[in-house]
């Protein structure tokens, strides 16, 4: 009979996130469990962990750039950057994300990772974006806020995937390099990043129209003080 038990930290991660615990405490959880219940000594799964920690460079950054996006907040990032949208007056939620888009996507196909969720969009892109909705709704309300918040968001998401195929030397294009390889498939690295060119613009297409779709809807749906009026009236 097959042992299951050692698969129990995929449980413990599935049964985490859908509780909306800590993620990384979720994942540690999980490796300990499984070290445990497949007979690892506990000072073997301490030193996996903490060789894979300390070798992982991407970890790393992430010890890096979370305290400084605190530092930076901490001392007035988001509130500038909704002061210098506030200072625009032609600036709009969907030409802020769009703008952001097309930087990310040109920026991944020169091989340079400068986005980013805790390092982009939650201290800038997002605080820019309501900043900019707040021009034509002064007392934006909480839903349109988490709405634009979302969509900030999804920018990243088009921005990054659909898009990190387009350099030649990146992770994901040399592992498909090496599969295609091993199965006598010889195909350039230039001709792959060219045919992920069309998945990248039809994106950036996708997106512009959801935002368009999503700036109207917010435009239409009351804000605050028409609501509070409403109420009153009644």
């Amino acid at each position: 009979m097959i042992d299951l038990w050692p698969l129990i930290g995929i449980a413990i991660i599935t049964v985490g996130l859908a509780l909306k615990q800590n993620t990384l405490l979720v994942i540690l959880v999980a490796g300990v469990a499984t070290g445990l219940v497949a007979d690892i000594a506990v000072m073997d799964i301490l030193s996996t962990l903490g060789q894979s920690f300390t070798q992982n460079r991407y970890m790393s950054l992430f010890i890096l750039i979370l305290p400084m996006i605190g530092i930076l907040e901490r001392y007035g990032l988001r509130q500038r950057a909704e002061d210098l949208i506030g200072s625009m007056k032609k600036a709009s939620v969907g030409k802020i994300l769009m703008t952001y888009l097309l930087l990310r996507k040109v920026t991944n196909g020169m091989g340079l990772n400068i986005g980013g969720h805790p390092s982009m969009i939650r201290p800038l892109i997002a605080p820019m974006s309501e900043a900019a909705a707040e021009k034509s709704s002064p007392n934006l309300a909480e839903e349109k806020r988490q709405t634009i918040r979302a969509l900030s968001a999804a920018s990243e998401n088009f921005g990054n995937f659909f898009s990190q195929l387009l350099f030649i030397g990146t992770g994901g294009l040399l592992l498909i390099k090496g599969v295609m390889s091993d199965n006598q498939l010889d195909v350039a690295l230039e001709t792959m990043a060219l045919w992920a060119l069309p998945t990248a613009i039809v994106s950036f297409v996708i997106f512009g129209i959801y935002t368009k779709i999503i700036s109207a809807r917010l435009n239409t749906s009351p804000s605050i003080e028409q609501v509070t009026a409403q109420e009153e009236g009644k």
